[in-house]
């Protein structure tokens, strides 16, 4: 096929997608609410249930209800929803990324949370396994305020990287200024932090709402992914020009992600059999 060829396809491939990529939606959509778990904490399960082991000993709960995503994903996903809101409003359409000076504070985030991780973890395999697993060395005794405090920072990473490479592939007129600065970081820093202190009190004021929005945390992350992917097989990059144009990606992004929570959550519940989290025996 000759570019000539190529161009005149591309109109008549965009005009099927945008009859396609709405079906799939629906099918996409009626299979969620047909499966996941009633109420809006159930549909929340669904989408945690494909991303994090949700083990009840390293979750919040209400009341007796577990929160939809353990601690430190929770952590992680909320303060990923809080962050690119934040950007949405102070930085929009900038695309720079943070840099070298910037990428410190960011390293050393990750660097913790990979810290935690790993130590939580062998934490676990010393808890659950006999023998000589039973005397693995650890740096400290994990907890859920560690696991929460590191996964916002991890959050924060996700975001701060995401939201700059999103604009890039999409603007067509991208501000090419750095999303992130330090008197930003500061600020973003300062309101994860003052929603950690209120998460630790454990209310149900605050971990309803925080519940929720980590779940959409988990989907704006994922929803954005996608919609760089569909971009980029639509050959759009640096195309867009207003939001109205971003629907078609938008919900590509958001039934390819729902399509990927479901296919995990169906090889998940085969295996385990149950909503809940991995079994520790």
């Amino acid at each position: 096929m000759n570019s000539m060829q190529k161009v005149s396809a591309q109109p008549r491939f965009t005009n099927l997608s945008r009859l396609f990529v709405p079906i799939a939606a629906i099918l996409v959509f009626a299979v969620w609410f047909s499966f996941a778990p009633p109420g809006l904490l159930g549909k929340a399960d669904f989408v945690g249930y494909a991303i994090c082991h949700r083990i009840g000993e390293r979750s919040f709960h209400i009341g007796e209800r577990q929160l939809p995503l353990c601690a430190r994903c929770t952590g992680e996903f909320f303060a990923a929803g809080i962050s690119l809101l934040f950007f949405a409003l102070v930085s929009p359409r900038k695309s720079g990324m943070p840099g070298w000076k910037l990428g410190a504070p960011l390293l050393l985030f990750f660097l913790a949370f990979g810290m935690d991780g790993s130590n939580s973890y062998l934490y676990l395999i010393k808890e659950t396994s006999g023998g000589a697993l039973a005397n693995i060395p650890n740096l400290y005794i994990p907890n859920n305020t560690l696991r929460l405090f590191t996964g916002s920072g991890m959050g924060i990473v996700l975001a701060s990287i995401l939201y700059p490479a999103w604009n890039q592939s999409t603007w067509k007129e991208a501000d090419p200024g750095r999303a992130l600065d330090w008197k930003k970081l500061g600020a973003l820093i300062g309101i994860v932090l003052l929603a950690d202190l209120a998460i630790l009190s454990e209310s149900p004021l605050v971990l309803y709402p925080i519940a929720i929005l980590s779940v959409l945390g988990v989907l704006a992350l994922l929803t954005m992914v996608f919609s760089m992917v569909w971009i980029l097989l639509m050959q759009q990059e640096n195309e867009i020009t207003s939001l109205k144009q971003m629907w078609l990606p938008f919900l590509a992004g958001i039934t390819l992600a729902l399509l990927m929570i479901s296919g995990i959550d169906l090889l998940r519940y085969q295996l385990t059999g149950t909503w809940g989290g991995f079994p520790l025996g």
